[in-house]
């Protein structure tokens, strides 16, 4: 295992001493708010002691990150393959344009979470969120899954505004006993079923593990599915010739 003393080392420097380390497990002491850390890495474990920048884990492509501490915005942007898990919270746009993998996030996540994520095949990426997001979570959300458990919001709709805006695939699940007032036409809701909640027990089996919480308890509580209630959401803005 390497241990690098971070501190206020450029970015730049900084992972090109990842990128060369020939260890699989890296420790990142001292992280002052670098940028790119684990950029398109693979088939390595990074635990990061501080907060990172920007762009943490972009085009990860298979490797593990492990934050103790918040991370800033874009983590995990397009995002292939691997694990990203914040002990703490996470800015705005997380998982951007991600197309497989998954993202833990023990606490909150800012504005534009899953924004443009994707599906493809056996790649099925997931952002579970422990407890809030903030507005346009999984906006133009075209696959993967979405969950956001509201571990402090008291029942309350654990999202911003404009959930789901523009969503034309995948699913978010919303542990809430009251859904958001002002969900867009392109999303549909109803409650969890037990087919629902098969399709991310091992998600949610994964989360509680990280965070040593109690699966059981979790799923006591009301759950809503949203959906995109049509396959052509846009059709209105095309004309025909």
């Amino acid at each position: 295992m390497t241990t690098i003393d971070v501190g206020l080392r450029a970015f730049d420097e900084l992972n090109k001493e990842i990128r060369a380390c020939t260890d699989t497990e890296l420790v990142l002491n001292n992280v002052q708010g670098q940028r790119y850390i684990g950029c398109a890495l693979s088939r390595r474990c990074i635990t990061i002691e501080g907060t990172p920048g920007n762009a943490l884990g972009s085009y990860l492509d298979g490797c593990t990150i492990i934050v103790n501490g918040n991370a800033q915005d874009a983590t995990g942007d397009t995002m292939n393959d691997g694990r990203i898990i914040i002990h703490g919270s996470c800015g705005d746009a997380t998982g951007y344009s991600m197309r497989g993998g998954k993202i833990f996030i023990r606490d909150s996540a800012g504005y534009r979470s899953g924004i443009h994520m994707k599906a493809y095949e056996e790649k099925q990426p997931v952002i579970i969120i422990g407890d809030r997001a903030g507005s346009f979570l999984g906006e133009y959300l075209a696959g993967g899954t979405i969950i956001v458990l509201g571990l402090h919001q008291e029942g309350k709709a654990p999202v911003g505004y404009f959930c789901g805006t523009g969503m034309h695939g995948g699913k978010i699940y919303l542990r809430c006993d009251t859904l958001p007032s002002d969900l867009p036409q392109q999303v549909s809701a109803s409650d969890a079923t037990p087919e629902d909640f098969a399709e991310i027990s091992e998600s949610l089996e994964d989360y509680c593990s990280t965070f040593a919480l109690d699966k059981e308890a979790l799923l006591s509580a009301h759950f809503f599915v949203l959906r995109p209630n049509s396959s052509t959401p846009y059709k209105m803005l095309y004309t025909n010739v």
